[in-house]
């Protein structure tokens, strides 16, 4: 019975520093950039995009194509660095464990 007392106070612990992470997560961001840096996407921890940079230059109102490509382009891999960043932050808590759909 002391042990299952034991495992209980582990779990909260493990959990309270779950949500610990979570919010330092948000303060966390990514940086990244398509057409050699013409554009830049900046994205939190929590999957939000927080900031577009675009140089002037690549403004063309002749291929709005393109521009929209660097976006989605680096809007993409930003996404893709931020899901690193919760795994490398969170995995940690489920290193070991094989449980479905967490992190």
């Amino acid at each position: 019975m002391k042990n299952m007392g034991n495992m209980m106070k582990q779990m909260q612990k493990m959990q309270k520093q779950m949500l610990k992470a979570q919010e330092e997560l948000k303060e966390k961001t990514v940086e990244a950039t398509a057409g050699g840096g013409m554009v830049t996407v900046i994205a939190s921890g929590d999957k939000r995009i927080v900031d577009v940079k675009i140089a002037e230059d690549v403004v063309d109102p002749d291929d709005v194509e393109m521009l929209q490509d660097l976006i989605l382009a680096a809007t993409n891999e930003a996404l893709k660095q931020v899901d690193e960043l919760v795994e490398q932050d969170m995995g940690k808590f489920t290193k070991g464990m094989n449980i479905p759909g967490m992190f």
